[in-house]
């Protein structure tokens, strides 16, 4: 019986072996592989992809996050409205600068963060919003920089799921004030190890991300802020620098592949993505519903599938946040998710076969 894995990177990488492997040659023959030449190039070219003024490389996406967090003064006593369905990151990168993640409970239906609900959220403390657009949909996000500019608040998009992605036809990191992405391999956009990047349209932000960034120095041994080694090296520089020219087209493929999963799933009792009017869905992850997830993800292991499960243990319930006295039954939609959700395999190269596959195995759910 062939499997068919959750993720497989050899048809997408096939396709740039060569570009990819001319990339490498032209690093290492450069004798430079620190902020140089392949970091400038992709920076510019990232800015003008996500129609942002500035794109500074970084070391990954929680670092991105943090950055811009740091660079727009969020801090101690400060609260950041969060969803409480997310990737622990989204949280990390709030207390790793001292201030307070306040959840907000998402859609139900889109499992992005609900904007209604947003305002009762609101305090004093209030000192930024960070949207997340999970798993490849873009957050409703009219609703949320409206709020942010009646109570003066900054807004930092997490936007390591969804690139490409838009609301109204404008690209998710382009709203935000400053906005972080994530180039990790499994990403739409994906580097071949870690790496990340912020984007802004803010020139004073962005030169003082790049000085954080960088030990917090401009100039070699002037030190301006206490900062730290978050830099994008080189290699993966170079390597992004490739496979961006081939995004919109592995994008195109991603949603050919979830619309194919629509038709064939759709008389199933599992309950399928669905989008939120007048956002987009890039499909980093095709992502279903079910009481019986844990079977069902037996069933499909028994029978070759891979899957996931995004994520099992929401944020306010993580041993590591204990300590801000969050129970079970607080945010009950977002527990509700961690429970039901599981995402099937959707990868470039996923042909229509081994979806119809994946459908006769999944009928009897």
């Amino acid at each position: 019986m062939k499997k068919i894995p959750f993720l497989n990177f050899q048809p997408m990488h096939e396709q740039i072996r060569s570009e990819m492997q001319q990339a490498f040659n032209e690093v290492y023959e450069s004798y430079w592989y620190v902020m140089g030449e392949k970091l400038h190039t992709f920076e510019a070219s990232y800015a003008k992809y996500n129609q942002t003024r500035y794109s500074v490389g970084v070391s990954n996406g929680l670092d991105a996050l943090i950055l811009a967090l740091e660079a727009l003064g969020v801090g101690k006593g400060d609260e950041v409205i969060v969803p409480s369905n997310t990737y622990i990151a989204t949280v990390l990168a709030v207390t790793a600068v001292g201030a307070t993640p306040v959840f907000v409970e998402p859609r139900l239906e889109t499992y992005n963060i609900n904007p209604e609900l947003i305002e009762e959220k609101i305090t004093k403390k209030t000192k930024a919003i960070m949207p997340v657009h999970l798993y490849g949909q873009a957050c409703e996000m009219d609703h949320i920089m409206k709020l942010a500019e009646a109570y003066n608040l900054v807004v930092v998009e997490d936007n390591a799921q969804a690139h490409g992605s838009s609301y109204k036809g404008k690209l998710t990191g382009s709203f935000g004030h400053v906005n972080g992405v994530s180039f990790y391999p499994g990403k739409n956009l994906g580097a071949l190890g870690d790496a990340g990047a912020i984007t802004t349209d803010d020139e004073e932000v962005a030169e003082k991300i790049k000085t954080l960034r960088n030990y917090g120095s401009q100039k070699k041994y002037h030190n301006e802020y206490i900062g730290l080694n978050r830099r994008l090296d080189e290699l993966q520089a170079a390597f992004l620098s490739v496979k961006l020219q081939y995004l919109d087209q592995w994008t195109q493929e991603r949603q050919q592949i979830a619309e194919m999963y629509n038709k064939q799933l759709k008389d199933t009792n599992l309950i399928l993505p669905q989008v939120a009017n007048n956002a987009d869905h890039v499909y980093h992850l095709y992502v279903v519903r079910t009481q019986k997830r844990d079977e069902l993800q037996a069933h499909l292991n028994n029978n070759g599938i891979g899957t996931l499960i995004h994520y099992p243990i929401p944020p306010h319930l993580q041993n590591a946040y204990k300590h801000l006295g969050y129970k079970e039954g607080d945010f009950p939609i977002a527990e509700e998710l961690a429970r039901t959700m599981i995402s099937l395999p959707l990868w470039v190269g996923l042909g229509k076969d081994s979806i119809k596959k994946i459908q006769s195995i999944l009928e009897p759910f």
